[in-house]
């Protein structure tokens, strides 16, 4: 009988060599320049409750009703498994004691799960990097989290040719000024719009804006702006955030287009994006959501956030070799097979990334040393019944190993210590 392999379910995939060395990338970038910027690490459940997620993120939302992986455990409890951070990072900060910390600066990064049709750059499965402060109800918190999200693109070296665009979606009163004024607008061409706005346009008319669809351009394009009904405060707010930006050198460009349709969302909103990543062009995105808390059942609490998709950033990264050890311990005699085991030891101890050559013809292991590419061979033979050590390295990188290496980088030794 043949048994047949399961075959990868579809959606998800297998990293692995220059992808998965990318992958990688940013995730080392991200824990570093969240280290700069004093954000504490976290570590989320992969499931919630599926309320967590239906009362933030909306019952008439694409995510919870057509892209959510929800299921009943074995006691009948409905759970989902995460499609986004920023609903349960807000659930434990109501139930973990984390408002003792505020303004609470938190970053993490994990798989995301979300049923939709699987493309380039996107899968069912896929991973996030994410960076919310919460508490915090000054411009400032905007600014810093929007300088953090630059500084990690030009530290993976992906900045050139994306954009930061920026808008404001003003205060409460403002947002509900313009939500009526949108569902006045484009009620008066509903039987125009595609289906899927008219849909929208009593649930959630913002989202309209957002419409990729011919039919609904033109009428998009009509309607009225958010600057029209913003308050003297949201404005200063606004104001306040960009003066930031540009105090820190941080590029930005307006777009008043850009819009977070759901209703906790507040001033701030922003995308960076590029043009080398065909239709799907946002890299990373977030903003103000000042009124989740009180969705959950929690106070009024201030807070902002972005997320990005690890995937889509290591495709910017593109293939990233396997770096090449720092050193390679040859062993040419196998009567020094502990030696080189030893030396091996020893130099990654001292926090060098090393190879050992040991198995094979004794007299190619050399020549495989040296294609590997090495920055430091250290070949271990035996002549003349004496331990010799011999060097392919230059003056400064063979200093440091054979410190490293102690008595074991010396001829006549005695094997390891």
């Amino acid at each position: 009988m043949v048994i047949e392999t399961p075959r990868p379910v579809r959606g998800t995939q297998d990293i692995f060599g220059a992808e998965a060395e990318a992958f990688a990338c940013v995730v080392e970038t991200f824990e570093r320049v969240r280290k700069l910027y004093r954000f504490r690490r976290a570590e989320m459940p992969v499931f919630e409750r599926t309320e967590v997620f239906s009362r933030s993120l909306g019952e008439t939302t694409d995510v919870v009703s057509k892209e959510m992986y929800s299921f009943e455990d074995r006691g009948g409890e409905s759970l989902t498994l995460r499609p986004e951070f920023t609903a349960g990072i807000a659930r434990a900060y109501l139930t973990d004691g984390w408002r003792q910390y505020a303004p609470l600066k938190l970053a993490t990064h994990g798989p995301i799960f979300r049923y939709e049709r699987p493309q380039k750059g996107r899968y069912r499965q896929f991973h996030q990097i994410d960076a919310e402060i919460i508490g915090a109800a000054e411009p400032q918190a905007d600014v810093e989290l929007l300088a953090m999200a630059d500084q990690l693109l030009k530290e993976l070296g992906i900045a050139e040719g994306v954009t930061l665009q920026l808008n404001t979606l003003g205060d409460a009163a403002s947002r509900e000024a313009w939500r009526t004024a949108l569902v006045e607008h484009f009620r008066g061409h509903a039987c125009e719009l595609s289906e899927d706005s008219q849909e929208r346009l009593e649930k959630n008319p913002l989202r309209i804006l957002d419409s990729k669809d011919e039919r609904d351009r033109r009428f998009v394009a009509e309607a009225p702006k958010i600057d029209q009904f913003l308050s003297g405060e949201a404005q200063d707010f606004f104001g306040a955030v960009t003066a930031g930006l540009d105090a820190a050198g941080v590029a930005w460009t307006r777009n008043g287009a850009l819009v977070r349709g759901l209703d906790y969302y507040r001033h701030t909103a922003f995308e960076f994006v590029t043009d080398r990543l065909g239709a799907q062009g946002t890299v990373l995105g977030g903003g103000r959501y000042d009124g989740l808390m009180e969705s959950l059942g929690g106070p009024e609490t201030p807070a902002v956030g972005w997320a990005a998709g690890i995937e889509r950033l290591a495709m910017l990264v593109g293939d990233a070799e396997d770096p090449a050890p720092e050193a390679i311990i040859v062993v040419e005699d196998d009567a020094l097979a502990s030696d080189g085991l030893a030396a091996v030891t020893r130099l990654r101890r001292c926090g060098i990334s090393a190879e050992l050559v040991a198995t094979g013809s004794p007299r190619k292991r050399f020549d495989k040393a040296v294609k590997a590419g090495g920055e430091v061979i250290v070949a271990l033979a035996v002549r003349d019944g004496q331990r010799q050590v011999r060097f392919k390295a230059d003056a400064a990188a063979r200093e440091r190993v054979e410190a490293a290496l102690g008595p074991l980088a010396r001829d006549g030794e005695a094997s390891a210590e």
